[in-house]
């Protein structure tokens, strides 16, 4: 959010530092209501000034911050932003994400929640355990938080530079211990199973395929396409083919959790509904010429 960004060029002095006198005062002077255009460019300015810093300025830009808040943190509360700062200096000092993380969002979620993030968006996973999802993709671009080979130029002129807080998907339940995340997006969708012990859940089938990761637990995975039924335990990967049920049991003394993968039905039944559609029409026609013979 534009508020967000002049207080962080407001009370970040080592960021502003970077920035430049010119691309901040820019930004501090842009009006929430402005046309898009004029904050992205601005931001895009400001953001390149920061992540093509030298390596020097971004050390001692780096040092600097974690020294002021190490003596803040004696006489008030930081906040989450500046401890998550502190936590990043910790794990890649004197690294220019470390004063980048303070123009991201920063988003905590809880067990069952999820995010989308959209194509050209800036994101990096902190702590815990979480199930990515990703759509088909020629590129993955980094610029910090790594030791991993940096693309700052090509990252900078790709983003989106979007002024929004993600929207906490919670999923919609689908029926007993299955949940349904569906994104905004054509590629994908994901369905959380948690089964308690003895419990049994079928997935029904669906146009395309699937695949099946177990994350905990231990049970059984039962399917056409499989002579028997299969031990499932934490790790396993099963693949399904397009119009198989899979019939799921939970054993042990955990629940079992596991996720499944595929093709966003809403494209999928679109799809069939369409093609439907076309093979009436197809059909109306051929009964028509044989009417005109």
């Amino acid at each position: 959010m534009v508020k967000e960004l002049k207080d962080v060029i407001r009370t970040v002095p080592e960021v502003a530092g970077l920035i430049g006198h010119e691309d901040a005062d820019k930004l501090m002077t842009i009006k929430e209501y402005h046309g898009g255009n004029d904050i992205k460019s601005s931001l895009q300015s400001a953001f390149a000034k920061l992540m093509t810093a030298s390596k020097e300025a971004v050390s001692e830009a780096v040092n600097k911050l974690k020294g002021r808040l190490n003596d803040e943190s004696k006489i008030r509360t930081l906040t989450e932003k500046e401890e998550l700062v502190l936590s990043l200096e910790r794990q890649y000092p004197e690294d220019v994400g470390v004063l980048a993380a303070l123009l991201f969002n920063y988003v905590k979620l809880s067990p069952g929640e999820a995010i989308y993030i959209g194509a050209n968006e800036p994101h990096a996973y902190l702590s815990g355990e979480c199930i990515e999802c990703m759509a088909t993709s020629d590129n993955v671009v980094r610029a910090g938080l790594t030791p991993k080979y940096r693309d700052v130029q090509t990252l900078c002129s790709m983003l989106t530079y979007k002024q929004i807080f993600p929207e906490i998907l919670r999923g919609v339940p689908v029926q007993p211990h299955v949940r349904r995340y569906t994104p905004p997006t054509d590629e994908f969708e994901v369905d959380c199973c948690l089964l308690p012990p003895g419990e049994v859940a079928v997935m029904p089938p669906v146009p395309g395929p699937s695949i099946f990761l177990v994350m905990a637990g231990e049970g059984e995975v039962q399917a056409d396409s499989m002579s028997g039924s299969e031990k499932a335990k934490e790790g396993d990967v099963f693949f399904v083919p397009a119009h198989t049920e899979v019939s799921l049991s939970a054993s042990g003394h955990a629940s079992m959790q596991l996720y499944r993968a595929g093709v966003n039905s809403r494209v999928l039944y679109s799809s069939n509904a369409a093609a439907a559609a076309a093979a009436g029409k197809r059909s109306q026609l051929q009964n028509i010429c044989d009417m005109a013979s």
